[in-house]
């Protein structure tokens, strides 16, 4: 049952034709063999999860996101009642929080059974390791990363732990780890999932979603996900029906663009080959694929400068008493906050003000803007990240992140599906950009490609598990 697809296994919950509690415990069987070689799960809380599935209450819900009981993953950036969430930081290493966060407290509420926490790099980054948890191995090749900071969730789905994982995303998160672990991961439009209290209420970059080993799955939970709340200034509503019932009328695109490297810097030119060799099944669908995309000048700068202001923002009370405990890639981040001047504030606002205007009119007469997930593969664990793509000098430890981060400032939902193998056998994602708030039609589209590529999603687990 841990190969099925989470729309088969809670279809079965919800018809009784299996308990939550088998659930949980098929699930906690794959944990327990798969844990000692990927480490994507350190924190697991069985017996709880166990009691929870036995009185687990069967109640009349026809609403497309209810679960029936089916076990999830939730990142350790996330709280979950009487569990430890340590953002991968010795600062925050005995943290018990008593209640569930917002997201959690929604996906709860739709039958949800939180099991285990996923592993993150310390507070942020796209290489999963830390020094309370260790390192995230990647299960289609245990010597590369995972990717992050979604890591341990992407990890969890591919290697069979779970069915359905939540993430965030910054800078890449939710996309780079599925990109590098071959499943799916959704960067929904600011306010769909309502977020936790920890976060800046007006901040539109940091948002929480779906991962799932498919297209439908991740839509299930999404279902499960989105909802309006009085706590998010920037809460919006799902679409009538939920997003499960816009997959059952897709059509497909009419007009989209693909740019390997959205005219920023240089990528890895196989990557750029198995991408492109992707898009082009759109036109085998009848699309018109051109390569007309928005002007990103500026956008790699803006982004630096606005992250770095939420660093300062969220994290900056820690640096005075807590800088040795404090990832050095983290502590400059910060301080780079701390020290940014009006000005470049206010120009980074501005540039991002002109780039979603650029994009917006670009999404007038484009249904789709396509690209790399990830401008390199995944690359080994030893290494904190790269730190050149095809002999240019990386300056700090995000450039190379730069496909995901940029798309970041748009505020337009992004999806990451699994499109091919590289010559070391390891995924390579591929990037969705929908319009603003058009998260149902973006999924629709994805879900049309994930068909026509029919990648192979089991191969990582089966051949290495």
């Amino acid at each position: 049952m841990w190969q099925l697809s989470a729309t088969d296994v809670v279809q079965q919950l919800r018809n009784g034709g299996v308990s939550p509690l088998e659930v949980v415990d098929i699930a906690i069987a794959r944990i327990e063999k798969v844990e000692p070689h990927i480490n994507a799960l350190p924190i697991r809380f069985f017996d709880e999860a166990r009691e929870i599935a036995k009185k687990f209450k069967h109640p009349k819900n026809s609403d497309p996101g209810w679960l029936s009981g089916l076990p999830v993953v939730i990142k350790d950036y996330n709280d979950v009642a009487g569990q430890l969430t340590t953002y991968g930081s010795p600062i925050y290493a005995h943290n018990r929080p008593s209640h569930d966060d917002r997201t959690v407290a929604v996906l709860r509420s739709n039958g949800a059974i939180p099991l285990a926490k996923s592993n993150v790099p310390e507070f942020a980054g796209s290489h999963t390791f830390n020094p309370v948890w260790g390192l995230t191995k990647n299960p289609w090749n245990l010597g590369k990363t995972a990717g992050g900071s979604s890591g341990g969730a992407a990890a969890s789905l591919a290697s069979g732990e779970a069915w359905l994982a939540n993430g965030s995303c910054l800078g890449g998160s939710l996309r780079i780890p599925a990109s590098f672990c071959g499943v799916v991961g959704l960067r929904p439009s600011p306010g769909l999932v309502p977020r936790g209290d920890g976060l800046s209420a007006f901040d539109s970059l940091w948002v929480d979603g779906p991962m799932a080993r498919n297209v439908p799955d991740l839509a299930l939970m999404l279902d499960a996900m989105a909802t309006s709340s009085s706590h998010d200034p920037l809460s919006r509503s799902a679409p009538p029906g939920g997003f499960q019932a816009t997959l059952l009328h897709a059509r497909p695109p009419t007009r989209v663009s693909f740019s390997p490297n959205l005219g920023l810097r240089g990528i890895d030119s196989e990557i750029g080959k198995i991408c492109e060799s992707a898009a082009q099944q759109f036109a085998l669908m009848g699309c018109r694929v051109d390569d007309d995309i928005p002007d990103f000048s500026g956008a790699i700068e803006c982004f630096q400068v606005l992250r770095a202001l939420l660093f300062a923002d969220v994290r900056g009370a820690l640096l005075p008493k807590e800088r040795a405990r404090i990832n050095p890639d983290i502590v400059w981040n910060i301080e780079k906050g701390l020290n940014l001047s009006a000005n470049e504030i206010i120009h980074a606002r501005r540039t991002r003000n002109e780039l979603f205007h650029r994009v917006a009119r670009f999404f007038d007469d484009h249904d789709l803007l396509i690209c790399p997930t990830v401008a390199v593969s995944a690359f080994p664990v030893e290494q904190r990240f790269p730190t050149e793509i095809n002999g240019e000098v990386l300056t700090s430890y995000i450039d190379w992140m730069f496909l995901t981060f940029v798309i970041t400032l748009l505020g337009c939902p992004a999806i990451s599906i699994p499109c091919g193998l590289n010559k070391e056998g390891l995924p390579v994602g591929l990037q969705l950009i929908g319009r603003p708030h058009g998260d149902a039609q973006l999924l629709s589209y994805a879900r049309l490609l994930e068909q026509s590529i029919a990648f192979d999603a089991s191969a990582a687990f089966v051949q290495n598990f």
